[in-house]
């Protein structure tokens, strides 16, 4: 009588048991989560930041910087541009954009606001921001749009190497209160699964990256 199904299934359980099972190798736990980063860190960054949708903006020099801050700034119709760090007033009354230094009527026209960061993390397109600079906590997260200027030499290959500048550059004992990674615009779908941005943030995000790392010997082309 020849075997059924079953009487097959059964054989073929038996004999994978005899037959013993390899030991699996121990993890490494000291070996990196993911490879190493190559190539040119800028455009890594560039591509993840787009992908997580962000807007950016590669500025060849301060004035390249102006003219397509005060392009954004006339596409958005933005009335109101809140901007608190002395740099980056002093950046901006350099190239003639205006803006509102202050926190005059913040709350009730926070159109956009400009704010510095720590670091630019490529691996991810995440930014990296804290509270230690004049931005305080609000200025990216209160406002509809959250622009940031920031600079190649900005740019990082992981999360872990843009936690340790930012401890380098404030020390151990003096980290910021508070230190946050923005990845793309503030979303959420936790209401019947549809997509809502700004919903805990700003509803959009906007880079303008200053290529403070190319040759001064070999003009732009």
């Amino acid at each position: 009588m020849p075997d059924s199904s079953r009487d097959i299934i059964l054989r073929r359980i038996r004999e994978s048991l005899r037959e013993p099972t390899p030991p699996k190798a121990a993890p490494d736990f000291t070996a990196p989560l993911h490879p190493a980063a190559t190539g040119d860190l800028a455009v890594a960054f560039a591509e993840s930041f787009v992908r997580v949708g962000g807007q950016l903006y590669f500025c060849e020099s301060e004035e390249h910087f102006y003219d397509q801050l005060f392009v954004y700034k006339k596409e958005k119709e933005l009335e109101r541009l809140f901007v608190w760090e002395p740099e980056l007033k002093k950046l901006l009354h350099a190239g003639g954009i205006v803006f509102q230094p202050d926190e005059t009527d913040f709350l009730a026209h926070a159109d956009a606001g400009l704010t510095s960061c720590e670091a630019l993390v490529a691996r991810t397109g995440s930014v990296l921001v804290s509270a230690a600079s004049s931005s305080g906590r609000r200025l990216s997260i209160y406002p509809d749009q959250h622009l940031v200027f920031a600079r190649t030499s900005q740019v990082v290959a992981d999360i872990g190497d843009a936690l340790r500048r930012t401890q380098a550059k404030y020390g151990a004992d003096h980290l910021p209160s508070m230190i946050s990674l923005t990845t793309g615009p503030s979303r959420t779908a936790d209401i019947e699964k549809t997509l809502v941005l700004g919903a805990h943030g700003p509803r959009g995000i906007a880079l303008f990256l200053l290529d403070d790392e190319a040759d001064p010997a070999t003009p732009p082309a």
